[in-house]
């Protein structure tokens, strides 16, 4: 299974996202929220994506678009969530966006453990499967529960016929309940117009249940919305009927600004350069070969990004910075501060290197490539492996965003390094593209229609649904943020 974490959630305002070419696109709303504060150490997010780490789960047309907003800072936390309205009558809830888990769960009636309310701007709800119409419970004989049951995605116990699940998270937190199919209500698109109340069958995860930290009211949501490749994810699930293509692409805005796009579908741009998935991952696992500084390739053995039961390369968005295996780090400081040498002298600031500079860090520090199989490279500039920690006086203090885990062979591309670019999923064609690009514009989207034929609409106009109010979250509690990073040294330590 893949990544997963507790998330924060809480609104700011939408922006455009994506035209789409295609006959059946579908649109939600996603929100990011995020704190205004740059106070926090590199240390901290280092621990946040520990937590990340360690809370891993084990040709169709149409596009699902999500809405992002927030803004990429490591010192600012942007947490990803979206709406989704299910049963009938269709009732909302607001669930973590993860493509590090396959299934979609929501906090039921009669839970134990399961927030009331949410020291967030929104309304939590439970679902009672009793009071929709279209609910009917999974069986452990349903063809849906042996699925899950090959993915680990579901359980079934000798005292009952009821399909049900049980994650455990590495921060000790846990969820467990049982399986229902209803419907999941969708904005789609036909023919360049919205039709309203389109919906499709799905299962879907009932809480009963929930353990430490996500019983906590000051970051609750109402679930944890999977983006992974196993036949329980909604993504497989939609695209078995016909309804999505089973690939998703994102593209983070880096700028103060914030925002981006999410959407089921393969963003088209003529840049995009793709490399294989290594097989038979759970993960989203590259073949990473070389890394290069300036054009100058590092004296790094490749076999250390070789994929195995404890190394590899992984992207994954929930990860705020980036990991380089331990035997890779080193080198790939010393070609830095080797680059740099003349110009700024490198400091350690807690354990981190970091440098003080007055003027532009693209005037100053090179340019690194990722160089995958494929012949993908990945290219980054400086502020895609540095971050603004604080300033002194007149200089700025940038650090190195990249770490290394002691003793452990693993690299993980967070948001660090997957900001500014468009990345595309393509979980069917068993690959992973990436351009760099310009977030804030729009983008077109590709999918088949039933007719073979294309069309082009703005998905980015069709959402209406209204952003949470910023200065409420604006209003929360500083030690809520120190909290959220504060947990998430354990994510790496699990995943490993």
């Amino acid at each position: 299974m893949a990544f997963a974490a507790i998330i924060f959630i809480a609104g700011v305002f939408l922006l455009p996202a994506a035209v789409v070419l295609g006959a059946f696109p579908v649109t939600l709303t996603l929100e990011r929220a995020f704190p205004l504060n740059n106070s926090f150490e590199l240390s901290q997010l280092v621990s946040r994506d520990r937590i990340r780490h360690g809370r891993m789960l084990q040709s169709s047309s149409g596009v699902v678009d999500f809405l992002v907003e927030g803004t990429f800072d490591p010192f600012v936390v942007g947490l990803y969530f979206t709406r989704v309205q299910l049963g009938s009558p269709p009732k909302d809830f607001y669930v973590q966006i993860d493509t590090g888990s396959d299934v979609l769960w929501v906090s039921c009636g009669s839970c134990n453990g399961c927030p009331q309310s949410s020291g967030l701007p929104i309304q939590l709800n439970l679902f009672d499967p009793g009071s929709s119409s279209t609910s009917s419970l999974i069986s452990c004989s349903d063809r849906r529960c042996t699925v899950g049951l090959e993915s680990s995605d579901s359980t079934c116990s000798s005292q009952g016929n009821q399909c049900a699940y049980t994650f455990q998270y590495g921060d000790g937190s846990g969820t467990s309940g049982y399986y229902v199919s209803d419907v999941l209500h969708l904005d789609t698109v036909l023919g360049g117009s919205v039709t309203q109340n389109t919906s499709a069958p799905i299962v879907f995860g009932c809480s009963t249940l929930q353990t430490g930290d996500l019983t906590k009211s000051d970051r609750a949501v109402d679930g944890i919305f999977g983006f992974g490749q196993q036949d329980m994810s909604v993504i497989s699930q939609l695209s078995s009927q016909g309804i999505t293509p089973k690939v998703f692409s994102h593209c983070l805005k880096g700028d103060d600004g914030g925002g981006g796009i999410l959407v089921l579908g393969e963003i088209i741009e003529p840049n995009i350069v793709y490399s294989p998935l290594v097989p038979s991952q759970p993960h989203y696992n590259l073949n990473l070969q070389s890394i290069s500084v300036n054009g100058q390739t590092l004296p790094i053995d490749p076999t250390i990004f070789a994929t195995s039961s404890n190394r590899g390369t992984i992207v994954d968005s929930g990860t705020t910075l980036a990991y380089l295996a331990e035997q890779a780090y080193d080198p790939f400081i010393t070609a830095i501060n080797n680059a740099v040498s003349q110009t700024v002298r490198p400091v350690l600031s807690r354990g981190n290197q970091c440098y003080l500079i007055t003027n532009s860090i693209s005037d100053i520090f090179p340019q690194v490539s990722l160089n995958f199989a494929g012949s993908a490279s990945m290219v980054l500039r400086p502020q895609d492996y540095l971050i603004q920690q604080n300033s002194i006086g007149s200089a700025a203090v940038w650090c190195i965003g990249f770490q290394k885990i002691p003793g452990q062979e693993i690299t993980i591309l967070g948001d660090l390094v997957l900001k500014d670019k468009i990345f595309v999923y393509d979980v069917a064609g068993r690959r992973i593209g990436w351009a760099n690009y310009d977030c804030s514009m729009s983008v077109n989207v590709s999918t088949t229609s039933s007719m073979g034929k294309s069309e082009f609409v703005n998905a980015g106009e069709l959402s209406d649904g209204s952003s949470l109010d910023k200065e409420a979250y604006k209003s929360l509690h500083v030690c809520l943020l120190a909290f959220l990073m504060h947990i998430s040294i354990l994510r790496i330590f699990r995943f490993l």
